[in-house]
Formats: C-alpha cells, sequence, structure tokens
C-alpha cells in the first residue's frame, strides 16, 4: 500500500499543480473581461452637469451632458449623490464672485461641496478605495453627477450622516469654524450677535460659539425662523420683522458686543462695528443685502448705490476705538489644506460627540437648481438647500 500511493502521489500533486494554474488562469480572464466591461459601461455613461455659460438669471443654468471625467495624479472621482447649495453660488451664476472669474471664467459649473461614493481612484491617491463614502470640498465644479477633486479636499463621511447632510456640511460649517477658531477666537463669557442666524452659516455659528461658551444673539428676518434658531441654541433671539434691530440688540448688551458675525453688507455692517464694545471684532463674510430678493438678477443702479454706501473704515479712527474688522472668503483657501484638514477633523469630531447637529436640509433634484436659486435668493429658505442629481 504504502509503495502504491508513493508512485501516483506526484501524479495527483502535478494535476493539483495544472488544476490551479487553469484556475487562476481562468480566474485574471474573467477579471480582465469584468474591467473591461466595466471600461466600456464607464465609457457609455454620462456626467450630468449644470453649466452656467454667461452671467445672468435663472435662464442661465443649462443642464448638459459631458463624458464621465477620468481622475489623474493625486485625485479621486467621486459619483454624486448629494450637491451642497450656497449663495455664493447664486452670485457666480450673475458673474459678481471674483474667485470664480479668476480660477475658471465661462463657462463655468458653481458648486463648493459634495458627497458620494468614491467612483475611481487616480495613481498616488492613497486611503480610498472604490466605494468608499465620502464629502468632498470643490472650487467651483460641484454641481454634477461626477466631480474629480484632489485626495486632499476629500474626507470620509460619518457614518451618522445621511449623503444629503454630509453635502450641506463643508462649506457653511468651515466658514463658521475659520470665523471663530482662526479669526474671532471668542473667550468663554463673550457676547455674540450673529447675522442671518437661521441660515447655513448662521446655525453653524451659533451652535460653535455656544462650543465656545459665548452667550449668543441671533438675527433673523421673519417669525417662522425664531424657533429653528432658539433650536441651535441661541440665548436670544431678534426677529427684524416684528421689532427694531439695533434697539433690541442694545437692550440685550448695553455695553456692546464682543463679537458680531455679518455676511448682510451694507444695511447692517455699519451699525454692526459701531455696536462692538472696545476690543470688539467684527467678521465680515459676505454682502448679501447687496444682492436681489426676486427676478435672480442684479439690479445694477442699486448695486452701484450700494458700492458707494459701503462704509470705508479709517485706521486711526479704529485704532482709537479699539474694535476690529476681519474678513475672508474660503474660496481662496483651497491651497491651505492643513487648515481644511483641522476644521473638517474638530468639525466631525464635534458631530460624533453630540455638540453639533447637522443642518436641517432641504433637497431639490438636479433639474430643479433654478428653483432651489431663486429660494435661496428670497432670504425665506431655513439651514441648507441641497440638489440630488
Amino acid at each position: 500500500m504504502d509503495h502504491h500511493l508513493g508512485d501516483t502521489a506526484p501524479v495527483g500533486r502535478a494535476r493539483a499543480s495544472r488544476d490551479a494554474l487553469f484556475c487562476f488562469r481562468k480566474l485574471r480572464k474573467l477579471r480582465r473581461m469584468s474591467h473591461a466591461a466595466e471600461t466600456r459601461a464607464e465609457t457609455r455613461a454620462e456626467t450630468r452637469k449644470i453649466v452656467v455659460h454667461q452671467a445672468g438669471g435663472y435662464d442661465r443654468l443649462s443642464l448638459e451632458t459631458v463624458p464621465v471625467p477620468v481622475p489623474g495624479p493625486g485625485q479621486v472621482r467621486i459619483d454624486v449623490r448629494a450637491i451642497g447649495i450656497n449663495f455664493a453660488d447664486t452670485t457666480v451664476r450673475m458673474g459678481l464672485y471674483a474667485s470664480a472669474k479668476e480660477y475658471v471664467g465661462w463657462p463655468i459649473t458653481p458648486g463648493f461641496e459634495v458627497a458620494g461614493a468614491i467612483g475611481a481612484v487616480g495613481p498616488g491617491a492613497s486611503e480610498l478605495a472604490v466605494g468608499d463614502e465620502v464629502f468632498a470640498v470643490t472650487r467651483f465644479g460641484g454641481y454634477s453627477s461626477h466631480v474629480v477633486v484632489d485626495r486632499a479636499h476629500v474626507f470620509r463621511k460619518p457614518a451618522q450622516l445621511t449623503m444629503e447632510q454630509a453635502a450641506a456640511l463643508p462649506a457653511v460649517y468651515m466658514t463658521a469654524w475659520f470665523a471663530l477658531f482662526e479669526l474671532a477666537h471668542p473667550r468663554p463669557g463673550a457676547i455674540a450677535l450673529v447675522h442671518s442666524a437661521a441660515g447655513g452659516v448662521g446655525g453653524a455659528l451659533v451652535q460653535m460659539l455656544k462650543i465656545a461658551g459665548a452667550t449668543v444673539v441671533g438675527v433673523v428676518g421673519s417669525s417662522h425662523k425664531v424657533a429653528t434658531v432658539k433650536a441651535s441654541g441661541a440665548d436670544h433671539v431678534i426677529d427684524k420683522s416684528s421689532g427694531e434691530l439695533w434697539r433690541e440688540a442694545k437692550r440685550l448688551a448695553p455695553e456692546g458686543y464682543d463679537l458680531i458675525l455679518d455676511a448682510n453688507g451694507v444695511s447692517t455692517v455699519g451699525d454692526s462695528y459701531r455696536h462692538l464694545r472696545r476690543a470688539g471684532k467684527l467678521v465680515v463674510y459676505g454682502f448679501h443685502s447687496m444682492l436681489p430678493k426676486t427676478g435672480g438678477k442684479p439690479n445694477w443702479p442699486r448695486l452701484a448705490l450700494d458700492y458707494i454706501r459701503t462704509p470705508r473704515l479709517n485706521l486711526l479712527d479704529m485704532v482709537n476705538d479699539s474694535r476690529s474688522v476681519l474678513a475672508f472668503n474660503l474660496s481662496y483657501l483651497f491651497d491651505r489644506v492643513e487648515l481644511l484638514r483641522e476644521a473638517i477633523d474638530q468639525i466631525v469630531g464635534w458631530l460624533a460627540a453630540g455638540k453639533l447637529t447637522p443642518p436641517t436640509v432641504t433637497t431639490y433634484p438636479l433639474a430643479d437648481v433654478a428653483r432651489a436659486h431663486a429660494d435661496i435668493e428670497s432670504g425665506k429658505t431655513v439651514g441648507k438647500l441641497v440638489l440630488v442629481p
């Protein structure tokens, strides 16, 4: 018996080796066929995106199809499931957004933030694989069913967030974080006033100010927004539609405010500065009140008048007043990767700890982008608006 086994064992091992080699070759062939099929399917697939060919109203928002983009070195392609809308996107459409002209020009696809799944990984883009759920910041180009983004601008989606919540997160929460923790540095016990407190940035500012230990006064333009701001944690809410803003603001802080955050521009920025206390800080991050609430196109005579009316502060007076003005635009800071990463890490940590809540989200199909723009321009919305491709 032992002699018989010794004769046949090499034959069995050879047959097993041939079978293993056959299976390996078959598997490799199947993988090549699968990859080829995926490549052909991707080639046939199209990207749907919003393109603005020249400045104007809602009719300039054109839904177009183009080939699916391919990531280059250090990039990934995101198959987009949700797209955040920001007020700045409407300014891009109107041709009034300076960085859009500087970095892109015409035609342009608006959009600063997306969420979705990794669809392809370019050479050198580490730590992400096809299928990973992520969110990302984009310097324009976000209104698209597929986007190619530098790996440094892509972040893993927290499991507790929906795709819509994740897409609504980066622009507004990073704006709030930068205003407070990179520029203003509010101290515990500081008294802060937040204009437009029911919006995406406003809601994030209220929550982060409470994390910092501040007393927060939120300002809204209509009564239906009051409950939203209180739910965000504001200690007081001023409704401009039912009372005089600055009389009530002075009543709540007779000595003035340590910090005021203003994206309105000409309609409030002068009074915001005047209502700072000594050593107070005014952070300016927008000029919304210069733009129309209806119609979708700039009123050029009014825009020119508002430009003339915008306060020009004298540095000598500011020194004597002991008040500071700080300003920024995040679209110019994409090269500051370390700041973006620090902001997102802290924001995600606060979300995980329950110290922050994601914004309230209203969704629109990508094809309804004109309606979404009209809604955000109206000033009547609460939280964040999100497109679903």
